[in-house]
């Protein structure tokens, strides 16, 4: 199966969330694909988290190497196609490529952002739910 991943249930197994056992087991012999921009997403996310001493620089440090390790295959977002869908949408252009991604390759969506998930689905993307 292949499956777009988005930031958040990245940052949910990274982060060791509570989520992160029922992402792995969805996500099993799973091909995982993403945007390039979840490079910059998690950065961010990490940088965001050291800001409001969340984490110390070693532990975000430890995360990224965590995620450099997880299998992603990268996706080519068509960047007309994305504005038009955060235009539609009324979203940022970070979650147009997450769903844009989904759309031109018709895999299902994996996301723990509700908002995102509810914009994929006016969209007739398909969604990998988290119960």
């Amino acid at each position: 199966m292949n499956i777009v991943i988005d930031t958040s249930a990245i940052i949910a197994v990274i982060a060791n969330e509570p989520e992160k056992q029922k992402l792995i087991d969805l996500t099993r012999g799973a091909h995982l694909f993403a945007p390039e921009s979840i490079k910059w997403e998690v950065g961010n996310a990490f940088s965001l988290m050291l800001k409001r001493k969340r984490v110390t620089l070693e532990q975000a440090m430890r995360a990224l190497n965590i995620f450099e390790s997880i299998s992603l295959m990268w996706i080519e977002i068509d960047l007309n196609q994305a504005l038009k869908i955060a235009y539609k949408l009324g979203i940022y252009a970070y979650d147009a490529y997450v769903i844009c991604g989904a759309l031109s390759n018709a895999y299902p969506l994996l996301s723990l952002d509700k908002g995102l998930l509810r914009n994929a689905q006016k969209l007739n993307v398909k969604i990998v739910e988290v119960k």
